[in-house]
Formats: structure tokens, sequence, C-alpha cells
């Protein structure tokens, strides 16, 4: 409470900024946040999640007492504010050249980054794969054992603070080069096929009963979605646009590891 209190106060006044204690407090949320023992957003008992908005406020208000430095790693060079994540081996996470994390994001033991990168706030939870390419942006919260495919990118979020982060809940499977962002949350073992793009306005249309039901932001569990389109009318005529499309669920029988894949499969779409 103490460290929410001291965010608060500097967000209403920046001049606060300059006082070691504000920067301590600053400092201390993102190092809880690297740890994993703070984040910004978290799951409640009833399903639902809640925001952290002094926590993304500390984020925001980390960048400017930051000075510019020059990183190197071997033949590499970075000029940044932030810092890497370090000590990979301690926390039992694998990364593989060149996968890249900003200190302040969290990767919980198991985790196994191929070259991709994850972004400051972010929470990625244990035995889940960051493919070749994926991005997981600031503050995303990923759970456990999901499979972030070659190329994924989930969207960040630091402003407007109380906007919800993109959420990917626990065993979901993202196909390559889908697109999730602007707080946009999918549920628990959801499959996305390749190339889904979910913005909070884009419509989901589940079709597998004798009427279609809509949902906005929200990937029900378990869910078999693939890209779509609809009619929608315009000055110039009728056009279609893009909609994603829940055309059935992963089957309880199957191993959660090989319905990954499978669940597209027997659905005929390709992973």
């Amino acid at each position: 409470m103490e460290l929410k209190t001291i965010i608060e106060k500097a967000w209403e006044n920046r001049e606060l900024l300059k006082e070691k204690d504000t920067e301590i407090a600053i400092k201390t949320v993102i190092a809880d946040l690297d740890a994993g023992s703070l984040r910004v957003a978290e799951p409640l008992e009833d399903g639902n999640w809640q925001v952290n908005d002094w926590v993304k406020k500390a984020v925001i208000l980390y960048f400017p007492i930051q000075k510019m430095q020059t990183i190197e790693v071997g033949p590499f060079e970075f000029h940044d504010k932030m810092a890497l994540k370090t000590n990979y081996a301690k926390q039992g996470v694998r990364v593989v050249p060149h996968a890249v994390a900003r200190y302040g994001a969290h990767l919980a033991p198991g985790v196994v980054m191929m070259p991709s990168y994850v972004n400051i706030g972010a929470f990625v939870d244990s035995g889940t794969m960051v493919d070749t390419w994926a991005t997981v942006g600031s503050c995303a919260q990923v759970g456990k054992n999901v499979h972030l495919s070659g190329g994924v990118g989930l969207g960040g979020v630091l402003e407007p603070v109380q906007a919800a982060p993109v959420i990917v809940e626990d065993g979901a499977f993202i196909g390559s080069r889908a697109i999730v962002v602007e707080g946009v949350r999918i549920g628990k073992e959801a499959v996305l096929g390749a190339g889904v793009t979910l913005t909070a306005s884009s419509k989901i249309i589940d079709v597998t009963g004798d009427k279609p039901v809509e949902y906005k932001g929200y990937v029900p569990p378990r869910s078999v979605v693939i890209p779509g389109s609809i009619p929608k009318e315009f000055a110039a005529g009728t056009f279609q646009v893009p909609c994603a499309l829940i055309i059935g669920q992963r089957k309880a029988s199957t191993d959660l590891k090989t319905s990954l894949n499978d669940a597209l499969r027997e659905n005929n779409v390709a992973v």
C-alpha cells in the first residue's frame, strides 16, 4: 500500500519524480514485476481479471527516471533507457539467440524463448513457448503451457492506464502470424488458427449452433477460431470485412499437448 500511495502521488505530481523515495518506489515495482511477485493484471477466483492501474503507472513513470545508456552484448550494441533481462539460467528459462526480453518482464521457469521479444511489464508463465519472431507486448499476460507460434503479435498497453492488457490464459494455442491486441482475452485452452486478427472491436462469431452467437474482446475457453469475413454496407456498396469464426471446441478426450494441432486439423483448418 505504501508503494501504491507513492506511485499515485507521483502520477499526479511529476515533480515528485525528483525525490529519492519516489525513485526507489518506482524501481521496486519494476523489480517486483521482473521477479513475478507483482503483476499488471491478475486472475481472480471468479475467473475474471483485475487490472492494477497503479502498477502500469509505475511502468510509465519508470521511463522518465531512466537515462539512455549503451548496452554491449558481445559484438551487438543497443542504446536505450531499459536494461535487458538477465540471469536466465538461475530462473530456469531457455533463451535462444537472438531472443530479447526487457528487464521488468517476468519469465517463469520452463519458458522457452525462440528468437522473439518480450516487453516490460509482461508476464509469461511456466511451460510457455514464445516461438520465432513472436512479440509479447508491454503488460501482456500469458498463462501456463501456452504456445505462441511463429510471428504471433500480442499487443502492448500502457495508456490509458485503466485499459486491460492482452490476456492469453493457460493452455491456449495461438497460430502463426495471429494478432491479438487492444485488451482481447483468450480463454483457457482456446485455439487460434493461423492469421486470426482480434481487436477490441472484432466480431468473434460462434457458428457451431443453429444461430450465430457474437462475442467481442473475448474468446471462450476451448474454442477453435479461424479467420472469417462478413458483409458490411458502405456508401459505395456491400463489401466483406474481417471477423473471426468459432468453428468448434477442443475435445476433452484428446491430450492437451497433441490437441493443440489436432483441434485445428479435426476442423479441416491449417495450423
